[in-house]
């Protein structure tokens, strides 16, 4: 758990957006493990590893697409540290996770992605992901989403 939570941190510097980065290995856990009441977990996270040390993250979650009624496999954040991107690490993660979609009969494997980050894009689309122009992220968060709640 330190180490996802470090690389989450080390993204969220990456993204410009450490300000909003609250997780914690007792916040995260949780949510990956299950609870001790006996829920589900919300989320699943494999690493890679270099020599040992944890240095990359995929953390992703069950979706579901009413159009094709199946459950889809969603990529929230993949991280690879710096040093050890171009060595085929994200790629390996990233095959893994189609994998998975595939084995659990998801219809869709999908992820968004920053605008401004061209060698992610590149990377993406040339293992075949198609960059969907013509949709935008929503998002209700925070105090935003607590005043949303109580309408």
């Amino acid at each position: 758990m330190p180490a996802i939570v470090g690389l989450i941190h080390e993204l969220a510097a990456f993204e410009k957006l450490s300000h909003l980065c609250e997780v914690s290995a007792d916040s995260l856990a949780p949510h990956l493990f299950g609870h001790p009441s006996g829920d589900r977990p919300m989320a699943e996270c494999v690493v890679g590893e270099v020599g040992g040390e944890v240095v990359a993250f995929a953390l992703f979650f069950t979706n579901f697409s009413t159009f094709l009624a199946k459950p889809g496999l969603y990529l929230e954040d993949l991280y690879v540290q710096p040093a050890h991107r171009g060595t085929g690490l994200g790629k390996l993660l990233l095959e893994h996770l189609g994998r998975l979609a595939a084995d659990r009969g998801c219809g869709r494997f999908e992820w968004c992605v920053l605008d401004w980050n061209e060698r992610a894009i590149r990377f993406y689309e040339g293992m075949g992901a198609t960059t969907m122009p013509d949709w935008r992220l929503c998002r209700i968060s925070g105090e935003r989403l607590a005043a949303f709640a109580k309408t």
